[in-house]
C-alpha cells in the first residue's frame, strides 16, 4: 500500500503565502518582490541552482532600450531603475552599460528613434562610416541609433542577487524538487512535490506563481482552458547562438541589433543580435529562428544549417572576431505569436511565460508586475491572457 504524501502546508495551517515555481531569472524576481513585501514564500525549481536547462543560464544578456512601442520603452526605463536599486541592496555589479547599437532596416530604426523621441531616451543617429569608425568591429546597413543606456547584465550573478535578496527577506528555496501535480481549488492551490530522493509532500497554498516558461503549456494549459481564459500558443524553439573570439579591446564592443535591409538576409533571419561575454567572446545570435523543441527533450546540439547560416553571417557582418573560433552556444526560447509575455491569473496560479529572448532585461519589473499579479493587482493589459491569446 503506497503511503500518503506528508502535507507541508494546509488551508487551515498555511506555512507559506505563496509558492514561487521555477527559479530563473522572473522566478527569482518573483520571489524577491513577494518576500520584500513581508509575504512567506517558498521557491521550488525542478532542476539544481544555475542549471542550463532553460532561458535562464549563461553570463550575460542583453540590456537596451529599443523598442518600437511606448509601453516597452517606459518598461526599459523601469527595469534600469530596478537593477540599480538590486545593486545597491546586495552591493553586486550587474549591469555595465556599454552603449547600444541598432542598425538596418531604416522603417525599424525610424520607428525606434521616434519611440525614444516620445520618450526622452537620448539617442544619436550616425552614419556607417561614423558608427563603424567609433566600433570597428561592426559593419553597419544604412544607418546606426545609438543610445547610452544600454549594455550588458551579469545574468547569472543577477539571477544569484536575487535568489539571495529573496533568502534574505524570508524565502525558503528548494530546488531539485518538482511539481508533479497541480490542483487549483476555490481555496487556493494544491501542489504535490517531488525531491530530488522521490520523497513527495502536498503543499496547499492560497497562491502559486508559475514562473516555468517553456513548460506552461504543460503544467497550466489546462486549467487555464477551463477558467474560460486560454494560454496562447508558446513556440519553444532550441536557439543556436555562438561566441567568437576578438583580438579587440573589451571597450571596442557595445551590444547591437541589426535589422537586415537586404531582403534576401531578411528572408533567413529578422534581426541579429550580439554582446560581448567578457571571457569568453563576443556572442553572436539571430533571433527566434531555432527549430521547435519540447524543453524536455533538447538535444543541446546545433544544426549543420544554423551554424552555417550564422558563420555566413559572422563573416560579412562582424569583422572584429574569428569567424573560425566560433562556439556555439544552446538557449531556450518560449515565444508567443506577438512576442509579448503573459502575466496573468488563472484562479489561484499566477502565469509567467512568452519572454521570447528578450525578457531577461526586465528581470526585477517582471518580479514586480507578478508580486502585484498573485496579490491581486492586474499586469498591464498587453500581457494579460486574453489580451495575448488575442493579437
Amino acid at each position: 500500500m503506497t503511503e500518503p504524501s506528508p502535507v507541508e502546508s494546509t488551508a487551515a495551517q498555511p506555512a507559506w503565502d505563496h509558492v514561487v515555481v521555477g527559479a530563473g531569472v522572473v522566478g527569482a524576481a518573483t520571489a524577491r518582490a513577494l518576500a520584500r513585501s513581508g509575504a512567506r514564500v517558498l521557491v521550488v525549481e525542478r532542476f539544481a541552482r544555475g542549471h542550463e536547462a532553460g532561458s535562464s543560464h549563461g553570463a550575460t544578456r542583453i540590456f537596451r532600450r529599443g523598442y518600437t512601442a511606448d509601453d516597452y520603452v517606459a518598461m526599459t526605463g523601469a527595469a534600469l531603475a530596478e537593477w540599480r536599486e538590486l545593486e545597491r541592496e546586495t552591493g553586486r555589479d550587474l549591469l555595465d552599460l556599454t552603449g547600444a547599437v541598432d542598425h538596418g532596416d531604416p522603417a525599424v530604426l525610424d520607428a525606434i528613434q521616434a519611440a525614444f523621441e516620445r520618450a526622452g531616451v537620448v539617442h544619436e543617429r550616425l552614419s556607417p562610416a561614423e558608427a563603424e569608425a567609433r566600433w570597428p568591429g561592426l559593419r553597419i546597413d544604412t544607418s546606426a541609433l545609438v543610445h547610452a543606456e544600454a549594455g550588458r547584465l551579469r545574468s547569472a550573478d543577477a539571477i544569484e542577487a536575487m535568489l539571495d535578496s529573496a533568502v534574505a527577506h524570508g524565502a525558503e528555496l528548494r530546488f531539485e524538487t518538482r511539481l508533479r501535480d497541480l490542483d487549483l481549488t476555490d481555496e487556493g492551490a494544491v501542489l504535490r512535490l517531488e525531491g530530488a530522493g522521490g520523497a513527495s509532500s502536498v503543499v496547499r497554498v492560497a497562491s502559486v506563481v508559475l514562473a516555468v516558461g517553456s513548460w506552461a503549456h504543460d503544467l497550466v494549459a489546462e486549467h487555464a482552458a477551463a477558467a474560460g481564459t486560454p494560454l496562447p500558443p508558446v513556440r519553444v524553439t532550441q536557439e543556436q547562438p555562438a561566441h567568437f573570439a576578438s583580438a579587440l579591446p573589451d571597450e571596442a564592443w557595445p551590444s547591437f541589433v541589426h535589422y537586415p535591409s537586404d531582403p534576401a538576409l531578411r528572408s533567413v533571419v529578422s534581426s541579429v543580435y550580439g554582446l560581448l561575454t567578457p571571457g569568453e567572446g563576443v556572442k553572436v545570435g539571430t533571433h527566434g529562428t531555432g527549430r521547435e523543441v519540447h524543453p524536455d527533450e533538447r538535444d543541446f546540439a546545433p544544426t549543420a544549417e544554423g551554424t552555417a547560416v550564422l558563420r555566413e553571417y559572422v563573416a560579412r557582418w562582424v569583422p572584429g572576431v574569428d569567424v573560425d573560433s566560433l562556439v556555439p552556444i544552446s538557449c531556450l526560447y518560449d515565444t508567443t505569436p506577438t512576442e509579448d509575455f503573459v502575466l496573468d491569473r488563472v484562479g489561484a496560479a499566477t502565469v509567467a511565460t512568452g519572454f521570447a529572448g528578450h525578457g531577461f532585461k526586465f528581470g526585477p519589473l517582471l518580479g514586480t508586475l507578478l508580486a502585484g499579479v498573485a496579490t491581486g493587482t492586474p499586469a498591464p493589459d498587453r500581457f494579460r491572457l486574453g489580451a495575448v491569446a488575442a493579437s
